[in-house]
């Protein structure tokens, strides 16, 4: 009965932006199983209710379906698509941002009844759904209907989902985003620096430093978050980065590469092949004949 609804209030609300009148709140609703889609997971919770997804992230592959929920703690680079949708059964999805200051405000309120996970944790995972999330999720949507309820319960109800998710079987990964001191601050103070200075040479004992962490710790809590070291991570954001650039410069191949901070172009065009598939030239050309559009607005 949970999904019955949930799938009727994600097809009559969604919109081709996938965005809400509520704030953080995302609809997706998607017609045809497409090819794989580099993207930033961000940090959220997204419910599918319909269709099925495939989510890579490194060496790691997460797959959820109806009744499933996936949950991201740190704004990661992934290739994500869905395999089941089609126009008469399209994938539907519900999708919230996860914000740090909320789930420290509950976690303080919860006190001493919270545990806390001392051993380095995944940045992505996904679990079956229970029915209190699922109805938490269905009164958040029903609103969209009661405008005039909306200010005064949304935030409500979201606060209760958040409950739900760092008392739920992955709390562990979501607790850490409300935790100042947990491995995931330090993880990803690292991962918006490597975002930020992409383009630049740097070195992993340099950014453990910044993170306020031994090498060898940060070395293996940068592993388990992101599936990747950081050289690798680092090369992630490079290639995500020299796609959405080659969409609108497709014949300055080499010079695409060099901003992104690559010295050699045949380094940069072998790095780009075993990424996406086809060199370069080629990738960016099959992107324009397909009308390059987004695999979806959740993860």
């Amino acid at each position: 009965m949970h999904l019955d609804e949930l799938r009727a209030l994600l097809a009559r609300h969604a919109r081709p932006d996938g965005g809400t009148a509520i704030d953080g709140v995302l609809i997706s609703k998607v017609e045809r199983s497409n090819a794989p889609s580099a993207s930033m997971s961000g940090t959220v919770l997204a419910v599918i209710a319909q269709g099925a997804k495939r989510l890579a992230l490194g060496d790691r592959v997460y797959e959820y379906r109806a009744g499933q929920y996936l949950v991201a703690s740190v704004d990661l680079p992934v290739t994500g698509h869905f395999t089941e949708a089609s126009p008469d059964r399209p994938a539907l999805g519900f999708g919230l941002t996860l914000q740090p200051a909320a789930i420290a405000e509950l976690l303080l309120q919860a006190a001493g009844d919270i545990p806390r996970s001392g051993s380095a944790l995944p940045g992505i995972a996904v679990s079956d759904a229970s029915d209190e999330l699922l109805d938490a999720v269905i009164r958040l949507l029903r609103l969209l209907d009661r405008p005039r309820d909306l200010a005064v319960l949304a935030p409500l109800t979201i606060r209760e989902i958040l409950w739900r998710l760092i008392t739920g079987e992955q709390g562990a990964i979501v607790r850490q985003l409300g935790l100042a001191d947990s491995s995931l601050t330090h993880i990803a103070r690292a991962v918006h620096w490597i975002r930020d200075h992409y383009r630049q040479s740097f070195r992993v004992e340099d950014v453990a430093r910044l993170s306020g962490m031994s090498v060898s710790a940060f070395y293996r809590h940068f592993q388990a978050v992101t599936a990747m070291s950081p050289i690798q991570f680092q090369k992630q954001i490079r290639l995500q980065e020299a796609r959405l650039l080659l969409a609108t410069h497709p014949s300055d191949v080499t010079g695409v590469g060099q901003r992104v901070g690559y010295d050699s172009p045949s380094q940069f065009s072998r790095e780009y092949r075993r990424q996406f598939g086809a060199p370069p030239s080629i990738d960016s050309a099959q992107l324009r004949g397909a009308g390059r559009s987004a695999a979806s607005s959740l993860p």
